[in-house]
C-alpha cells in the first residue's frame, strides 16, 4: 500500500498567480511558509522557516486566486509531486517539487491573520465568499424539532 498525502498549515509568502493553460484550464501557483520551533543541543530555541510550492487546478485554483492574499493563513491538503523539464537556456534538466492541492481551507478573516502579518489587497481581501462556494450544514428549523413527548419510549 502506498500513500502520498501532505497537510500544510502556513502563511502565503506572495499573492497567488492565477493563469490559464492553452487548453483553457485554470491553474494557480502560490507558496506557503511554515515555521518549526525547536531547542538545539545548547538549549537555545531555534526557529526554522520552510517554504512550500503549491499548485491548485480548476475551480479550486480560481477560488484561491480570488480570495487569498499574501500574509493570509491557509490549510492545504494535497499530494507531493516532482516534475522535470529541460531548460532551454542552459540545456540542463530542472526539477521542482510541489504540493498539488486537493483541498484548501482559508484562514481566519480580520485585520490581522493568525500569523500576525497584515494583509495586502485592501478591501478586496474582505469580500465575503459566495454561499455556493462554502460547504455548509443545514440544520432543521423549529418546525422539524423533535419534542420529548414525540419519542415513543
Amino acid at each position: 500500500m502506498n500513500l502520498n498525502k501532505a497537510f500544510i498549515l502556513g502563511n502565503l509568502t506572495r499573492d497567488p498567480e492565477l493563469r490559464q493553460t492553452p487548453s483553457g484550464q485554470q491553474v494557480c501557483q502560490f507558496s506557503l511558509a511554515t515555521n518549526r520551533i525547536y531547542t538545539d543541543k545548547s538549549g537555545q530555541k531555534q526557529k526554522l522557516a520552510e517554504f512550500h510550492n503549491i499548485v491548485a487546478w480548476g475551480k479550486l485554483g480560481e477560488l484561491v486566486g480570488q480570495y487569498l492574499k499574501k500574509g493570509q493563513s491557509a490549510f492545504v491538503e494535497g499530494r507531493i509531486q516532482t516534475r522535470s523539464w529541460d531548460d532551454k537556456q542552459s540545456g540542463q534538466k530542472k526539477y521542482r517539487t510541489e504540493i498539488v492541492a486537493e483541498n484548501v481551507q482559508f484562514g481566519p478573516k480580520g485585520g490581522d491573520n493568525a500569523g500576525g502579518a497584515p494583509r495586502s489587497g485592501g478591501d478586496a481581501s474582505q469580500q465575503p465568499i459566495p454561499a455556493e462556494v462554502l460547504e455548509t450544514v443545514q440544520y432543521p428549523g423549529d418546525e422539524d424539532e423533535i419534542k420529548p413527548d414525540d419519542i415513543p419510549f
